[in-house]
């Protein structure tokens, strides 16, 4: 048997592709540098949503909390455009947030990569 998805996983996948388009081709604010959206939380209305994002910053002064400020504030411009190509009768209100799951997964691998790699240097004295 086939497995379903309900609407607001549907609705949540096809917001996420959009909102993926929108900030690579129509934001020209260069501060936000290269944005991904990582995913998704609609609620079961349609009415409200919360957009993770990551940013793959090319420099070291590269402020976070600024980049999400920015994606706030354009949530009327990112909306007016969903609405144009996606027909739903409510665009949900946006909420962009910070995905910090690459950094620390990233983080954790770097901790296990340390300790294999000590693990081996402790072997090989032994």
């Amino acid at each position: 048997m086939a497995k379903t998805f309900s609407r607001s996983q549907r609705v949540s996948q096809e917001l996420q592709k959009e909102i993926a388009i929108i900030l690579q081709r129509e934001m020209k604010d260069p501060r936000l540098g290269f944005v991904t959206v990582s995913g998704v939380d609609i609620s079961r209305d349609l009415a409200y949503a919360k957009v993770f994002v990551t940013f793959l910053a090319t420099d070291d002064n590269f402020n976070v909390p600024q980049a999400i400020k920015i994606l706030n504030d354009a949530t009327g411009f990112i909306r007016t455009l969903i609405g144009k190509a996606m027909s739903l009768r409510i665009v949900p209100e946006l909420t962009f947030v910070y995905d910090d799951s690459l950094v620390e997964g990233m983080r954790m691998s770097n901790l296990v990569s340390d300790v294999v790699r000590k693990d081996i240097q402790r072997h090989n004295e032994d």
